[in-house]
């Protein structure tokens, strides 16, 4: 179960898995079937869809009786939150170089 940030970019690319991650993150643990009732798309295909993003350590599932209950993991967002800032460290420092530079050309 790798959390690199290839693979949950692309686990998240998916609208319709996304929006499965983003529901369970604002209203916690859901059902399959409670996930389904609000998608716009079959039980099999939000099973497969809660599969994947399992598969990319997104989830996590407990067992009771003959129902799944599905949560958000969101320490497993840290790659992505890691290279979000390493990006914004980057553009923030070549946005300081041209303006820098912009100074020095009006002077």
């Amino acid at each position: 179960m790798s959390n690199s940030p290839d693979l949950l970019f692309r686990t998240l690319a998916d609208p319709t898995r996304r929006a499965i991650f983003e529901r369970l993150c604002r209203q916690g643990e859901q059902t399959v079937g409670a996930l389904t009732a609000s998608a716009s798309v079959s039980q099999p295909a939000v099973s497969k869809h809660l599969a994947i993003l399992k598969q990319a350590g997104l989830v996590n599932d407990r067992h009771e009786g003959r129902q799944t209950h599905y949560s958000a993991q969101l320490r497993a967002l840290r790659p992505l939150i890691d290279w979000t800032q390493q990006m914004t460290d980057f553009w923030e420092s070549r946005f300081d170089d041209l303006e820098n530079l912009l100074r020095r050309m009006d002077q």
